[in-house]
């Protein structure tokens, strides 16, 4: 089927990308460059090729649309899965969201131990623009690390480490005198402190990585912030849609046209 130069709808790979079945990417690779999606009733293997309205497109023999764009902030707690679904039936954080109506899937991913500010939506195309390292949308962690921080991790932080796939460094790293706020935190441990980092990488287990790399081990390890969506009022396992407003200035700010403010070395945003 050769219809990419028709004038007129999106082309493939977005229009899976909005009915939700993927981000455009893993719908190239996974979906079109496999044979599993027809429109019309004939293969489509080109990602370019243009959907007019009326067609019908079909995954793996199901017929999708796209869908209403929903975006929520969850608060991941540890030990749920960054997923959609588990062969193994653990609890993913789709899962917390129960049915909505729609296929939901993970903005990117936190590590299972760790907690938090985790995104979940619908829409392939928003999840690829906040994820795309061009953007550098800013996470905020907080990490509960052993032994205490000191003006030496923070600033071999923010200059850089070298972790086994590359250099990384933090944009922004504080010292906190105690958990931010919507953090719950029972006794906290002998010789240790909290640590406030900002990345606008997602490698996996970076903060973890970036702070043994300067002899901190991380104890308990909450995204407190993604862009300029907080933690706060949301308890852990709960979440809230987010409104058009919110998401939109989630857009804008992978986009390059919202500055989300800084927060001074005072840390009066952060600490109780």
């Amino acid at each position: 089927m050769n219809r990419s130069a028709r004038p007129g709808g999106d082309r493939l790979a977005k229009y899976l990308a909005h009915a939700g079945v993927a981000a455009r990417r893993v719908a190239e690779q996974e979906y079109i460059a496999r044979g599993r999606v027809r429109i019309n009733g004939q293969p489509a293997t080109d990602p370019a090729v243009r959907v007019a309205l009326g067609d019908l497109v079909e995954v793996d023999g199901v017929a999708v649309r796209p869908e209403a764009p929903v975006v929520f902030a969850v608060h991941k707690p540890a030990g749920v899965l960054s997923a959609a679904r588990d062969a193994r039936g653990r609890t993913t954080v789709v899962d917390l969201l129960g049915p909505q109506g729609v296929r939901l899937y993970p903005v990117g991913r936190l590590d299972t131990d760790s907690e938090g500010l985790l995104l979940v939506t619908n829409d392939g195309a928003l999840a690829h623009l906040l994820l795309h390292p061009r953007h550098g949308v800013p996470r905020t962690y907080a990490a509960l690390v052993r032994p205490r921080p000191d003006a030496t991790a923070l600033w071999r932080l923010e200059a850089g480490v070298r972790l086994s796939d590359g250099a990384a460094r933090a944009d922004e790293a504080e010292i906190l005198s105690r958990a931010p706020r919507g953090v719950a935190e029972p006794a906290t441990p002998p010789a240790t402190g909290w640590l406030r980092v900002v990345l606008r990488q997602g490698r996996n287990r970076q903060v973890r990585r970036m702070c043994a790399a300067v002899g901190l081990d991380v104890l308990r390890l909450v995204r407190v912030a993604f862009g300029g969506l907080h933690l706060q009022g949301i308890a852990p396992g709960g979440w809230r849609r987010l409104t058009a407003a919110q998401v939109a200035e989630l857009r804008a700010l992978a986009g390059g046209s919202v500055r989300v403010p800084g927060r001074g070395r005072g840390g009066s945003d952060w600490d109780r």
